[in-house]
Parts: C-alpha cells; sequence; structure tokens
C-alpha cells in the first residue's frame, strides 16, 4: 500500500511538473509578417534576440510576407493562444489594413492580444539618381507637367499611403507601383525601373549615403538627426499637415491569457531599453518607446483612425 502511495505521489509529480511548467518552456515563434530585409524584419529580429535572453528561450523570427503584410497577421490570428507564436506587427498589419482592404480573413479589431509597443521610424522620399528633380518640390513640378509619369514604388501600407497622401496634397498623381518587398522595390529603385520610393531609414539610409540614389525629404514634422541635410515633406512644398510615422509592435493572439502578456512584454521593454538596441537603431532615425499592453491597446485604436482618415484623404480605394 505504501509503495502504491509513493508511485501516486511520483506521478502526480511528473503530471504537475509536465502540466505546470512556467512560460515558456520552448521556444517561441515570431512572424515577420514582411520580406527579409525589410525594416521590420531588421527590427523584428534584433528584439527576437533580446528578449530571447530576457525569456530564457529563444525566439525564432519567421518571415511570411504578403499582401501588405496580411499573410503573416492572419497566421498570427488563427494561432493557439498561448504566447508561443507572437506578431512583429506594424501600421500596416494592425491599423491600416481594414481600410485597405474590402474584407480580412480575421477581424482586426478583436484578433490580437497588445504585447508591447517597439518604436517608430519616418521614412524618405527617394529618388533614382537619373530622375531631373533634385529636390521634392521639383520632383512635384515634374508630376504636374507629366501626370502620371512619375512611377512610385510600395511595398507596405506606410509606403503606399504616404506617397498617396503627398501626392494629394501636392494636387498630382503618381502611377503606384506594387512589389511583394522593400528590398525588391529598393533594387528596382536603384536600377531605374521606377522613379520614385519612400520607405523606411533601415532600407533607405545606407543607400543614400552610398550616393546610390537620392534623398529628398523625411515624412515626419521635424528633421531627423540620422540625416539632418534633408528637409521634411512640409518644409520642402510649404504645407503643415504632412505626417506619417511607421511603428512596430509585438501582439499576440486573442486569448494569450494575461501573465503569459504580462511576461512577453517584461521582455519587449527590456529590449527597448538596452544600449545596444538603442544604439543600433538610433542611427537609423528609430525611437524606442517601452511600454504597457494596455498602453499599446489605446495607441493602437487611435492609430486606427488615423491611418483610415489618411487612406480616405489620400484617395486609396480598398482593394
Amino acid at each position: 500500500m505504501k509503495s502504491k502511495s509513493i508511485l501516486f505521489l511520483a506521478l502526480a509529480s511528473l503530471s504537475f511538473t509536465a502540466f505546470g511548467q512556467a512560460f515558456p518552456n520552448k521556444p517561441i515563434k515570431a512572424i515577420v509578417p514582411f520580406a527579409a530585409g525589410s525594416a521590420t524584419d531588421t527590427v523584428g529580429r534584433a528584439f527576437a534576440a533580446k528578449m530571447s535572453e530576457t525569456l530564457g528561450q529563444t525566439v525564432v523570427v519567421e518571415n511570411k510576407a504578403g499582401v501588405n503584410g496580411m499573410l503573416g497577421a492572419e497566421a498570427v490570428a488563427k494561432s493557439a493562444p498561448d504566447g508561443y507564436t507572437i506578431l512583429i506587427g506594424t501600421n500596416s498589419t494592425n491599423a491600416a489594413l481594414k481600410s485597405l482592404m474590402k474584407t480580412l480573413p480575421y477581424n482586426q479589431d478583436t484578433a490580437f492580444t497588445p504585447v508591447g509597443y517597439i518604436g517608430s521610424v519616418p521614412l524618405i522620399v527617394a529618388v533614382n539618381n537619373d530622375v531631373p528633380a533634385k529636390n521634392l518640390r521639383e520632383l512635384v513640378t515634374l508630376g504636374k507637367t507629366k501626370p502620371g509619369h512619375v512611377t512610385s514604388a510600395s511595398a507596405s501600407t506606410s509606403q503606399l499611403v504616404s506617397s498617396e497622401m503627398l501626392a494629394s496634397m501636392a494636387g498630382i498623381s503618381f502611377t503606384s507601383v506594387p512589389y511583394k518587398s522593400g528590398p525588391a522595390a529598393m533594387t528596382d529603385l536603384i536600377g531605374g525601373q521606377v522613379m520614385m520610393f519612400t520607405a523606411d531609414f533601415a532600407v533607405m539610409l545606407p543607400q543614400i549615403k552610398a550616393g546610390k540614389i537620392r534623398g529628398l525629404a523625411v515624412t515626419s514634422t521635424k528633421r531627423s538627426a540620422a540625416i539632418p541635410e534633408l528637409p521634411t515633406v512640409n518644409e520642402a512644398l510649404g504645407l503643415k499637415d504632412y505626417e506619417l510615422i511607421a511603428y512596430f509592435a509585438v501582439f499576440a493572439p486573442a486569448g494569450t491569457p494575461p501573465d503569459i502578456v504580462a511576461k512577453l512584454n517584461q521582455a519587449v521593454n527590456a529590449a527597448a531599453q538596452s544600449k545596444e538596441i538603442q544604439e543600433k537603431f538610433s542611427a537609423i532615425g528609430f525611437a524606442v518607446e517601452p511600454g504597457t499592453p494596455e498602453a499599446l491597446g489605446q495607441r493602437n485604436a487611435l492609430e486606427t483612425v488615423k491611418w483610415a482618415k489618411a487612406i480616405r484623404d489620400a484617395k486609396i480605394e480598398p482593394q
């Protein structure tokens, strides 16, 4: 009888160990909804590596690009809410897509649990070196002289909306050329297959510094310390209301337990506060902003309204 009791206690102990292990007890998958080499990928991989240190488990990045980030976001939205699949989300996936698409395979407003805000970065408007316009005002003049002549690349919501907002506010039209990834669009910009591209500093700055393309303006309301010689769009065109900032944040599937969300949030914030991350990204105009899941939820709700207005104002029809 005594041996049976000991056996029962041993089994109970094993059962408790198996089912009561603290999160995380296996690798976590972080889905980046854009291609390798994109700004989201660069930021996501840096944060995943730092999060691994805090969590004691590897955070494995998986790129799942397509449809302005929708395919990757869908994969996370439909994953088990156990903390082992997270999304390196952006304004594209978590604020703008519902205004860009007629239908989504998930409810953007309810499919995700906010985990932690990563940070934001402005974009740079740039052209191929052979484009005759030497500044943004000259590019606008070219667009007015030859309607539809200026071809504009885009591979994400922020890239598309920033260009269309600029065209709308300047009273011109661009011929939009969609790409599956930012690096592919950059290759064609350098090669002259497209004339203009508006994208994140991570994609743009190295090519501008190398002289492969010409930067014209930044999309923030203030000049960037990373490239202070570039004016803002407002300065360049005498506008006052143009601003477009891309942001990045971590989300989990809806229903993820609060204690798991709290652990993931702690890891995101530790990464954001690390000297290594701050030094790595300050050079490309990226501002890290640690915060609570609740703060991210509130911010994302406001951003969803903001992006809906920007898309309406830019006269972009839902696809």
